[in-house]
């Protein structure tokens, strides 16, 4: 697949890096369907191509990723019948009926295969800058390491704004800790850089100009490591973490994530799956400003 409607993909340095760049940037590269499934084919390219060593995600525009697409003409288009209706609305479920389809769909496009990249056997790095929300830290989580601009805003949302109990590739707790994962999902509040940083979750924090600039060189270091012991220092690592349960609280609670749309479309009569002004929830379009978890006063 070497033509995308929704990403970039380039080669650096006679092709051992390669480069995907979301590239919705009119919508925050919010993810539609189309540029999920361009994505997993982009990740699977630079897999399959014995010169890449290191794999660069990033986003063009103000914001990395400001998480799913909840309403754009993208993805409304794509969902419906007929000529512009996405393949993936056809099958894995989604001619099915009731929670089973939610599930079945969610499973392929939001969960297996953010777990898929985060075990790819290259080393990537997430570069990320300005709004990264909710399923934004998915795509970030999935990968090796992260470098962020300092202008980086995290957040996750959902909670307050859609009464969900996080995204489907649920690894808060490991990345932020667990009472900083229930305080941060409770309120909505947002981390910066440098608070990302001292948690560990960021490897690194570049000032905004310089950013492409310098993940690029530090890509290039770890390109130098040998591809053999870099997979598996990467595997090492990841099989530690899998020790510990980490892939197994994820498809725990990607099944409590399920129960949550559940309740929603129960409560609705099946009009939503999540949370809105209608069935108890504060109207998400009135919320305030978000506010940084450290300096909030409440």
């Amino acid at each position: 697949m070497s033509d995308y409607d929704y990403i970039n993909y380039e080669t650096l340095d006679d092709g051992r890096i390669a480069r995907i760049t979301l590239a919705r940037p009119k919508s925050r590269n919010a993810q539609n369907r189309g540029l999920l499934v361009e994505l997993d084919a982009a990740f699977l390219r630079a897999e399959a191509d014995d010169t890449v060593r290191v794999v660069i995600l990033c986003g063009a525009g103000p914001s990395f990723s400001a998480g799913h697409d909840l309403g754009t003409a993208d993805s409304e288009r794509e969902k419906q019948a007929g000529p512009d209706q996405h393949v993936t609305y056809q099958c894995n479920g989604a001619t099915l009926t009731g929670a089973e389809s939610r599930t079945r769909q969610e499973w392929h496009y939001y969960f297996q295969n953010t777990l898929r990249w985060r075990n790819l056997r290259k080393t990537t790095i997430a570069q990320v800058h300005g709004n990264v929300f909710s399923a934004g830290l998915m795509l970030m989580w999935a990968c090796d390491l992260i470098v962020a601009a300092e202008n980086t805003v995290f957040a996750d949302v959902v909670g307050t704004r859609l009464g969900m109990c996080g995204v489907e590739y649920f690894a808060h707790p490991w990345e932020l800790g667990p009472r900083k994962a229930k305080e941060l999902l409770l309120t909505g509040d947002t981390l910066d850089a440098d608070d990302a940083y001292r948690l560990g979750m960021v490897a690194k924090v570049f000032p905004d100009d310089q950013l492409a600039e310098r993940t690029e060189a530090y890509a290039r270091r770890i390109a130098r490591v040998p591809t053999m012991a870099a997979l598996l220092i990467k595997e090492s690592v990841n099989q530690a973490v899998d020790a510990m349960g980490f892939t197994a609280a994820l498809n725990a609670c990607f099944t409590l994530h399920e129960l949550n749309h559940a309740h929603w479309a129960e409560v609705s009569g099946g009009k939503t799956y999540i949370g809105t002004a209608e069935y108890g929830m504060d109207d998400w379009r009135a919320a305030p400003p978000l506010r940084h978890a450290a300096r909030s006063d409440a």
